[in-house]
Parts: structure tokens; sequence; C-alpha cells
């Protein structure tokens, strides 16, 4: 037996769902609830979108740099899976959370049910670009986003709606997430959100849209989902208003030492394996 499969001392941090209310649900027909963050679980479609390692990182850097927020936004929050995460690690926050398709908005419902977060977890069907759903609500410390990547002139969308919308910019791109997010944030608060930097056009994406809604990316991380290949870099980025900075530190952001998710043999690194067990997950 291996020593990582003999370990015993393993023990997952962080809140614990209500055992009596979890035992009500199960997957339905075409579905499966799997492992999130420590003992939280997520409700998925078997055959469309699915939580991934960008959704597990934009939870992971916005915490992490915005570890006492008390009021969190998750812009375009899909099946729940950022926000789920990032509720894991900030167990004292108010959440709301943005989503428009309706298939991943009833299944974050069941979700927050089964990980007890019902009572801090506000999840509302609507579009991000309409100022009506957010309107009157308080300033957020900490908002979260895991836009679509791509344009829909740029690939083959694929058969399942669902999944359609979570990889391509059918209701907003990038720059709409940052609008949203520098329209919402209060005074001190940060935007993190992932993107990908390769080509390079995407990453100038970024920038461009920061600048164009005053914000400022304080901080900037490239990961790499697989080393040696280029085509799998995607970027960690970190966003303050301008108004909220002084003016010397409105220039290029703190570019971090690249993340390796994967070595070239698909072994994890260490320090993803690292990050693992700050979301409650064993390496």
């Amino acid at each position: 037996m291996s020593e990582r499969t003999s370990f015993k001392g393993w023990t997952i941090p962080g809140p614990r769902p209500d055992p009596a209310v979890a035992a009500e649900l199960s997957p339905r027909e075409g579905e499966s609830l799997d492992a999130l963050s420590g003992h939280f679980k997520i409700f998925q479609l078997k055959k469309g979108h699915r939580f991934s390692t960008d959704d597990v990182l934009a939870a992971w850097y916005g915490t992490s740099w915005c570890p006492t927020a008390r009021r969190a936004l998750d812009l375009g929050s899909g099946i729940g899976s950022v926000g789920m995460i990032a509720a894991w690690r900030l167990p004292g926050a108010h959440f709301v959370t943005v989503e428009a398709q309706e298939i991943s908005v009833e299944l974050a419902r069941r979700s927050a049910r089964y990980n007890g977060l019902t009572d801090r977890y506000d999840i509302r069907l609507g579009d991000l670009r309409d100022p009506a759903v957010l309107a009157g609500e308080e300033p957020f410390d900490l908002v979260l986003g895991s836009p679509p990547y791509w344009p829909l002139s740029d690939g083959t969308p694929g058969n399942h709606p669902q999944k359609v919308a979570c990889r391509f910019e059918m209701r907003g791109d990038i720059a709409d997430y940052v609008a949203t997010a520098s329209e919402q944030l209060a005074p001190g608060g940060v935007f993190a959100c992932v993107f990908p930097v390769h080509p390079e056009e995407q990453h100038h994406r970024v920038r461009d849209a920061a600048a164009a809604h005053d914000m400022t990316i304080l901080r900037f991380r490239t990961v790499f989902l697989r080393e040696g290949r280029p085509q799998s870099q995607i970027g960690l980025f970190l966003m303050v208003r301008d108004q909220d900075l002084p003016e010397w530190m409105r220039g290029e952001p703190f570019e971090e030492p690249p993340l390796i998710i994967r070595h070239a043999d698909g072994s994890l690194s260490r320090e993803y394996s690292a990050v693992k067990i700050s979301f409650g997950f064993p390496p």
C-alpha cells in the first residue's frame, strides 16, 4: 500500500451540512451528487456543465486575498461551484449569486439546501447585465467571476445548451463582468476572476476591460493546467476600483510566479495539492 493511500491523519475542516437535510436530497435521473469542498457536495448533470479546476481556482484566489469578506457576490454563478467553495472558506459571509440559466439555478438551489447554506446564500435567476437583478443591494466586499471564455464565432458550441452558455459569450463577456463588479464593489473591495491568457489577445481583453471600467489589476497569476502546454494557460486576476487606490498603485499588476496544476507526466504539483487542502480536499 502506498504512503498516500495508507495515510490516516487527514481530517476535513469547515462547516458540515445537516445530515437530516442532506438525507432528504438525492440525485435525480441524469444527475450526480459530487464532492465539492470539505463536506459540501454539488448536484450536476451527468451530460451537462460540470464544475472545473477553473471554478476552484477563482474561488480560492478571491477568498485568499479577501479572507474577511462579509458580503460576497458571484456573477454568472452557474451550478454554484465558485460561490459554494467560497462560502465554505468564508463561513461568516452572506452570498448573492446571479445566473441566467434556469436549470443551473435549480441545481444550485438544491446544492445550497444540501450544504446548509440557505440562510446566507441568495441565488437569483437573471442576467448579470440587468441592473434590476442587484438593485438596492448593499455593496460587496468580494465579487467573483468565472466568465465564459469565447465569442460564439470562435468555436463549435456543442450539443448541450447548458454547456454552450458556460463556454461561450451568449449573455455577456469579460467586460460585462468587470463592469458589474465595478458597480457592486464596496470601498476597498476586490474582484477576482479567471480567464484565458493564451492566446495573448485573451489576456489583452481582461486588461482592456479593466481600463474601460476604471479598475486596476492589482495581482495576476498565470496557471498552467498542464506543464509544457501553452494552450492550457489561464490567468487569475485580482482587481480593485481605481478610486480606492492611490495613483502610484494604478500601474502594472504584481505578477506572481506561475501555478502548475499537473506536471508533464500528469502528476499533481505539490503547490496545487496544498491549494486542494485549503478548500477541504485531501492531497
